[in-house]
């Protein structure tokens, strides 16, 4: 008999989420695709559909533990148990030290660990009673550090032990637990860093590249093969693992 798992993924408007929603559904799981405003979910799930799958948009902040708690009993009731969570949700607020503010330090860290731990803390339940589950919470190599991100480095490094404590709680309830670590990853987001350094973007990633062993920038379905092995059936003999997708051995 077949087990139908149903995935969530935050953050899957858009970039990398969307990318890995499509993916997933791809891979035979029917998936939320959660973000701030639902209505920006649409075009991801007429994609999913339009393929063949199932998909539902919800509209919410994943810091909001009310809003988190709604949102996932809805997946259940709709879509199915959730027993797959990417959480990808993220923002960046980059500023040296100096400069940066507490409302951009409260805010990372909320989207990202806070968040992370209020999506993980929701689906846990729906996991440990399938005896099946399978969280990927997506770090990057910011977590060795990088100038003018104290606050993203800081909250992608905390992903990192929060993963491998995820892995040593839920591992007797056949739930794993991994963190992927993206380096250059084409994006929205590296474009408005690009942006911001008043540099082309063609020229930015050229750049980039000349630094990376493979000689050339990632893309978001670098990111979504690496979730689509973490999530499998196959993959349950591997947790508390931190993969970085960046194209070498250094970030």
């Amino acid at each position: 008999m077949t087990i139908t798992r149903t995935a969530v993924v935050t953050g899957a408007a858009r970039g990398i989420g969307a990318v890995v929603a499509r993916r997933l559904a791809d891979d035979g799981f029917p998936v939320a695709v959660l973000d701030l405003d639902e209505g920006v979910c649409k075009p991801v799930v007429d994609q999913i559909e339009a393929a063949g799958g199932r998909a539902l948009a919800v509209g919410v902040d994943v810091a909001d533990e009310e809003a988190v708690a709604a949102a996932v009993e809805r997946v259940a009731a709709e879509l199915g148990e959730p027993t797959v969570l990417v959480n990808n949700a993220g923002i960046i607020r980059d500023n040296l030290l100096f400069k940066m503010t507490v409302a951009d330090w409260d805010a990372v860290m909320n989207v990202h660990l806070r968040g992370s731990f209020l999506m993980s803390r929701a689906v846990q339940g729906y996991m440990t009673k399938a005896g099946f589950g399978r969280i990927v919470n997506l770090s990057s190599t910011s977590a060795l550090g990088n100038r003018g991100q104290v606050n993203y480095a800081a909250a992608k490094a905390g992903l990192q032990g929060f993963t491998k404590t995820l892995a040593l709680e839920l591992g007797k309830f056949g739930v794993t637990a991994n963190a992927i670590a993206p380096g250059f990853i084409e994006s929205e987001m590296t474009a408005a860093t690009a942006e911001r350094m008043g540099i082309p973007f063609e020229d930015f990633k050229a750049g980039a590249a000349q630094q990376i062993p493979v000689a050339r920038t990632g893309t978001p379905a670098d990111v979504a093969h690496a979730v689509s092995f973490f999530v499998s059936e196959g993959a349950g003999f591997v947790s508390g693992q931190v993969l970085y997708v960046a194209g070498g051995p250094k970030a």
